[in-house]
């Protein structure tokens, strides 16, 4: 019933996780960063471009499982600084486009990679799975 999902096309992990875990119909996403497959945060100190990088990621973890953007049901957002949630809701809202999922986001003094300044983590229903 669970199973480890490793999105090939991500740098992998730096620590002890797997990209998602699937149990049942539910796909448990690992916090998404802002990176690319070198370990580079994009964007720079833009948090906008940074949050197009972690969606871009999710997109792969999620196909990775068999699920889409519109099939998450939960997320949380890490962010440095909490007035940036502005600059990144629209975005969010593209990415998800009518499927709203519910949310949750909390202020933080730093994440695990320097100069990031946004994740997310998430839970999605796999279609066809359960």
């Amino acid at each position: 019933m669970r199973k480890e999902i490793r999105a090939e096309k991500l740098h992998p992990p730096i620590g002890h996780y797997t990209d998602a875990v699937a149990h049942g119909d539910l796909l448990f996403l690992s916090g998404c960063g802002p990176t690319d497959n070198d370990l580079v945060v994009v964007g720079g100190d833009d948090v906008a471009e940074q949050m197009r990088q972690v969606l871009a990621n999710m997109r792969t973890v999620l196909e990775a499982a068999g699920a889409t953007p519109q099939d998450v049901v939960s997320i949380t957002t890490f962010l440095i600084d909490m007035d940036d949630r502005a600059k990144i809701a629209p975005i969010a809202a593209e990415f998800f486009g009518s499927a709203r999922p519910a949310s949750a986001t909390v202020s933080v003094t730093g994440l695990a990679v320097p100069g990031a300044k946004v994740e997310i983590k998430a839970v999605a229903s796999i279609p066809g799975r359960s």
